[in-house]
């Protein structure tokens, strides 16, 4: 297998890995940026048609670049995906798009990732793969009439895909109220699912752009140093819960003819069972049932709850040069916001900054003078080397 050297290996070119990668680079380290989509913003560009941010240009925009267009745009998921796009080729972050880590393990001074038939050797890792992985979907699911389309949110593009007659949206937060809102103007539509609230004010509208800047406020400043903030994560997190709809409104599910039903708890007779006992005869079950978190390929003594790292801002303490981005409540509800994951990704970066130096420092303290720091960011004995490997992971010095 090949094997090549980088100092800080970002996994995940999204908004979370882009944000870490332009720091970085103001911090003189070392780094590459591998992902396993073709092209950077793919992430977004692979989401329903019609989905758009729920924070204006204004809130949206990473550390050095602001996102383009009036105050007033809310952005599409498309509009997104070429922000993205255009930010790393504005700060001409090293990203190495088609890769796909297979495996993460931590050596005695450094971690290799498997990557196919290659290995990246690096002294940091940041995971910068977000909090939403594998499409949760219940294993009920499987005992469904196979005359039923279903389809997880994350596949689901438009109206296209679905068969005649009604469909089922389960999952009432934000993606299934959005979907069903756009299902119900062509097909009867149940959602189904607990109520989980509203914000006071939808988004795009007069009386939301006096409230976006408060929303925003708070988002940033509850932290989990402060025991409010503490709180609210927990409530976020133990266990993950639907946060308030922000563009859809109860009064609009009403008028769109969506009829609100209980939780989908089973199937009867190959339909599907609420938890009433009633059973819907439909064509089309979508299942905006969310995301179960997955770090299975990280082979280390990784300590979780509720499958999400036990981390200090990002900083895993037990497995040094170990950090992660782009988490749920990493530090504030922000945290997992596009225009949020900067304050993150500074505080990230300066840590490795600074364990660079200790090692540094450690080094020098033993006098060997032989050793020198290579372009990689690890320690040499000898002359320094620069190496292109052949699979195209050449080293990246700023």
């Amino acid at each position: 297998m090949n094997e090549h050297h980088v100092g800080t290996l970002v996994i995940g070119a999204g908004q979370a890995g882009l944000a870490i990668g332009y720091h970085l680079r103001r911090n003189g380290l070392p780094f590459v940026i591998v992902d396993e989509n073709d092209r950077v913003g793919n992430a977004w560009r692979k989401r329903w048609d019609s989905l758009r941010l729920f924070t204006p240009a204004p809130y949206n925009g990473l550390p050095g670049m602001p996102f383009p267009g009036p105050s007033s745009l809310y952005p599409t998921k498309d509009e997104t995906a070429d922000y993205l796009e255009a930010y790393a080729r504005k700060f001409e972050l090293p990203v190495r798009t088609g890769i796909r880590v297979d495996r993460l393990t931590a050596e005695a001074d450094r971690f290799e990732a498997s990557c196919g038939e290659d290995v990246l050797s690096a002294a940091n890792v940041v995971v910068a793969t977000g909090a939403y992985h594998h499409p949760r979907i219940p294993a009920f699911a499987a005992t469904l009439n196979g005359t039923i389309y279903q389809i997880h949110s994350s596949e689901y593009r438009n109206l296209s895909q679905l068969r005649e007659g009604g469909a089922l949206v389960v999952g009432a937060g934000n993606s299934g109220a959005e979907i069903a809102m756009e299902l119900a103007r062509h097909h009867r539509t149940w959602l189904s699912g607990p109520d989980t609230g509203q914000e006071p004010a939808r988004a795009g509208s007069i009386p939301d752009r006096f409230f976006t800047p408060i929303m925003w406020l708070v988002a940033t400043r509850l932290t989990v140093r402060t025991k409010l903030g503490r709180r609210l994560r927990d409530h976020f997190l133990d266990p993950p819960r639907g946060i308030p709809l922000a563009r859809v409104r109860r009064k609009d599910i009403v008028a769109a003819g969506i009829e609100r039903v209980g939780r989908t708890t089973g199937v009867r007779e190959g339909h599907p069972l609420l938890e009433d006992g009633r059973v819907l005869e439909v064509s089309n079950v979508i299942w905006c049932t969310g995301y179960a978190p997955d770090f299975g390929w990280i082979d280390s003594a990784l300590p979780t709850r509720h499958g999400f790292p036990i981390h200090d801002r990002g900083i895993i303490a037990s497995v040094p040069g170990l950090y992660f981005m782009g988490l749920l409540f990493q530090y504030s509800l922000s945290s997992v916001l596009v225009g949020g994951v900067g304050r993150d990704a500074k505080h990230i970066a300066d840590h490795i900054a600074s364990r660079q130096r200790t090692r540094k420092a450690a080094i020098t303290n033993t006098s060997l003078d032989g050793y020198v720091e290579d372009e990689t960011g690890g320690l040499r004995f000898g002359r320094l080397c620069r190496a292109q490997s052949r699979a195209g992971f050449e080293t990246t010095s700023q």
